[in-house]
Parts: C-alpha cells; sequence; structure tokens
C-alpha cells in the first residue's frame, strides 16, 4: 500500500503541476458545454417563434381569414411576401418553411368539405435540414384552414350559401346515392341553410350568430421533472461534455503509460520490488482520482454559472461519477494496450472517443436517435454515464436509478483493465 500510494501520490502531482493544460482541461469542458447547452435549449425563456411565410394567392375572405390567424398564434413568426421571395429565403436557411394558399382556393375548400374528389391543393415549401417543423406546421395549418372554411360553409356569406346550394344539388341528381341516403342528405343541407338564414337574421340584429368550426380543446404543458422546476439544456450537455472531455484524460494517461515505457521508467520501476499489477494499478487508481476531481470541478461551474442543479440522489450522483471515473482511466490503458505506440494509440483513441460520445448521447440527447439505434447504444459504456448524470440531476430520480448505470460501467471497468493487463507489452 505504501508502494502504491506513492505512485498515485506521483503521478497527481506531475498532472497538477502543469497548471496551464490543467486551466485548459477545465476551460474546454465549461465553454463547449454552455455553447451546447444554449443551443440545444439553454435556461428557461420564453419559446422561439418558428419564421414562415405565407403567400395568398386567392385574396378571398377565407383565405385571408387563414392568413389572420396565423398571425395572431403566438408559434408563428408570420410573413407575407412573394412565392419567389419566400422560396429564396426558405433555400438559404431564412425561414422555415413557406404556405401557398392557391387561386380559387375560397371557393374549392368550402364545397370540398361536403363530396369526395380533388380538394384544393395548398403547397408547402420546406426546407429538408427542418423537417421536424413540418408536422407543427401541417397541423396548426390544418387548424387555422378548418376555423376559416367551416366559417365561410356555416357562417351566412355568399361562398358558404353557394357552397351549400352546389352540394345540395349534386346530392339530388347523384344516381349512385341510396334513397334514404340521399333524403338524409338533403334534410342536412336544409338544416344548414336555415342555420345560416338565421345566422343572417341574428347578426343584423346585433347578435354574434353561427361560425366556424374551433378545436374542442385546449392544452396545457406541463414539464415533468424534478420538482417541477423548467428543463434546463445545460444539465444535458455538461453530462455530455463532461464526459467527452474526461475521456480524452484517460487516452492521455494511457499514452503517458507507452510514454514512460519509451523513455525506460517503466523498466526503472519494475527494478523496484513492485508487481506489473501495481504499476497499472496505480495508473488506474490516479487516473480515476484525477477524472473525479475534473468531473467535480465541471459540475461546480454548471452548477455556479448555468443553474445546473442535482435534484435526485447525491450518492447516487456521487456513484455515477466514481464509477465513470474508473471507466474513463481503463478505457485510457485499454487503448494504449491496443495501440501499443504512442502514435498509433493517439490515432485509435481520437476514433474510440468519438464514436463513444456520438453514441453515446455526449453530443445530442439519445431520443432523437432512431428506435433502432437507441436500443443499439445500450451496449456503449458511455450511454449509461450520460443517463445515470441526467438521473441524478434534472430527472430528480432516487438512487436506485443509479445501480443500473453503475452497475454497467463497473463491469466494462473491469472488462478494459483485465484486457489491458492482458494485452499490455512491457517492451516497445
Amino acid at each position: 500500500m505504501h508502494a502504491l500510494a506513492a505512485l498515485v501520490r506521483k503521478d497527481l502531482t506531475l498532472y497538477f503541476s502543469n497548471r496551464r493544460a490543467l486551466m485548459i482541461t477545465l476551460a474546454a469542458p465549461i465553454l463547449i458545454a454552455a455553447f451546447f447547452g444554449a443551443v440545444l435549449g439553454g435556461a428557461p425563456k420564453k419559446p422561439t417563434r418558428v419564421p414562415v411565410a405565407v403567400v395568398d394567392l386567392d385574396q378571398s375572405p377565407v383565405s385571408r381569414g387563414i392568413v389572420a390567424s396565423m398571425k395572431d398564434d403566438s408559434t408563428f413568426d408570420l410573413r407575407e411576401i412573394a412565392e419567389a421571395e419566400a422560396v429564396t429565403q426558405v433555400r438559404t436557411g431564412k425561414l422555415r418553411a413557406a404556405i401557398v394558399l392557391p387561386a380559387g382556393f375560397g371557393n374549392a375548400a368550402p364545397r370540398a368539405m361536403f363530396r369526395p374528389g380533388p380538394k384544393p391543393e395548398i403547397t408547402v415549401h420546406l426546407d429538408p435540414s427542418q423537417a421536424m417543423t413540418l408536422a407543427l406546421v401541417k397541423g396548426l395549418l390544418a387548424e387555422h384552414v378548418i376555423q376559416a372554411v367551416s366559417r365561410a360553409a356555416f357562417g351566412g356569406g355568399a361562398a358558404g350559401t353557394k357552397a351549400l346550394a352546389d352540394s345540395r344539388s349534386e346530392v339530388a341528381k347523384s344516381a349512385n346515392l341510396a334513397d334514404d341516403d340521399r333524403r338524409d342528405l338533403l334534410a342536412l343541407f336544409d338544416s344548414f341553410a336555415r342555420l345560416n338564414a338565421r345566422g343572417t337574421v341574428e347578426r343584423a340584429g346585433g347578435k354574434g350568430g353561427i361560425g366556424g368550426f374551433e378545436m374542442p380543446f385546449v392544452t396545457r404543458e406541463h414539464e415533468v421533472t424534478a420538482g417541477d422546476r423548467r428543463y434546463n439544456a445545460y444539465a444535458h450537455s455538461f453530462a455530455g461534455m463532461g464526459v467527452q472531455f474526461v475521456l480524452f484524460m484517460g487516452i492521455e494517461l494511457g499514452v503517458g503509460v507507452l510514454l514512460m515505457r519509451r523513455l525506460g521508467i517503466w523498466r526503472r520501476l519494475r527494478a523496484a520490488p513492485v508487481s506489473r499489477r501495481l504499476l497499472l494499478g496505480s495508473r488506474v487508481a490516479s487516473g480515476t482520482l484525477i477524472a473525479t476531481l475534473l468531473m467535480a470541478a465541471i459540475y461546480a461551474a454548471g452548477i455556479a454559472a448555468f443553474d445546473v442543479r442535482i435534484d435526485g440522489s447525491v450518492a447516487g450522483f456521487v456513484g455515477v461519477m466514481l464509477a465513470f471515473a474508473l471507466l474513463a482511466s481503463t478505457f485510457g490503458l485499454l487503448i494504449a494496450a491496443v495501440g501499443r505506440t504512442p502514435e498509433a494509440t493517439r490515432g485509435l483513441a481520437i476514433l474510440a472517443t468519438l464514436l463513444l460520445v456520438m453514441l453515446g448521447g455526449a453530443w445530442v440527447p439519445t431520443f432523437v436517435f432512431p428506435d433502432w439505434l437507441q436500443s443499439a447504444t445500450l451496449v456503449v459504456p458511455t450511454r449509461w454515464a450520460i443517463d445515470g448524470l441526467e438521473a441524478m440531476t434534472w430527472r430528480g430520480q432516487g438512487f436506485g436509478a443509479a445501480i443500473a448505470p453503475i452497475g454497467t460501467m463497473l463491469a466494462f471497468s473491469a472488462a478494459f483493465g483485465a484486457i489491458a493487463l492482458w494485452r499490455f507489452d512491457w517492451e516497445e
């Protein structure tokens, strides 16, 4: 134990003696985490309005009603411009989408509500890099179109009255309808006609009359987080960048072992009464301590400057952090054992680390991955590290949620350490 303590103390002294390198090691993950946190949502703030253009080629009461309704929608940053300019702005990324209401839409849409066949077509020019915006635009557009078109069809205006009359005439002349169906449909149109006539009288007398269809519900968003706090994207970005840069530290640990071997330091150490396992074990122990201190410093910056909070189990958070620190340390030795030389190890380490951080969800949350990839990444140890850190921070879960991540990372650490001890060459 005295020899182990001396070796670990030597590694810690050497690592922390280079203050410039230490400051860079701490500053890089904090700055990049701050950037990703701001991009992915940042601190609680007002929701961003989606920049969308609308091109009204119809200029009918129906189309103008749609445009007016969309202007009042807080989701859209609506702009009325020409179609060519709208397409150009979508192409250059200034707009997410451009909606084109075709000529004749105000007449065709109310009639299309009552009969099958061709429908008026609304064109949506979409930025392909913003494919997720399409569902939002189509859903909200459907709401505004239904309100405007139903208001025209049932509100007693000229367009609605004509649409009902034309549809009634087609039903009366249709040879494909059963007599009972025809009779019920004609009665329905007659009821609509009486409602429209009554609504016209009521509006003339200062009463409201009937209008278009309205959505039969409203939504109230409630973010499910610990203590009903707003979701803070910095909690994810600090977990991801902490994991990434601590892995880089583990790589430097492994490369340092190879450099010590090249310089003959390992040969001199082996002349002392210490075993090979003790020599590698001391590097694992010192690397684990350094990784733990780095993670603690990174999270301290997140807590102090970016409102990151440990809303779950503190013991679970510490356990996940220690398990990942051990994982990063053994990962560095594994890369060194496989790479064999400092030059080869650096190239291999860059590839392996990038794969681990990408698949683990360090850059973007794993829920944006395809379903098959979300399942596949469960065999990636960094996925468990990030999930465990998030569970203990903004998700506010108890210690039980930390058991699986801790156990999985300890199992990977044992495997990495065993392979490193088996494959490590003591002579270059």
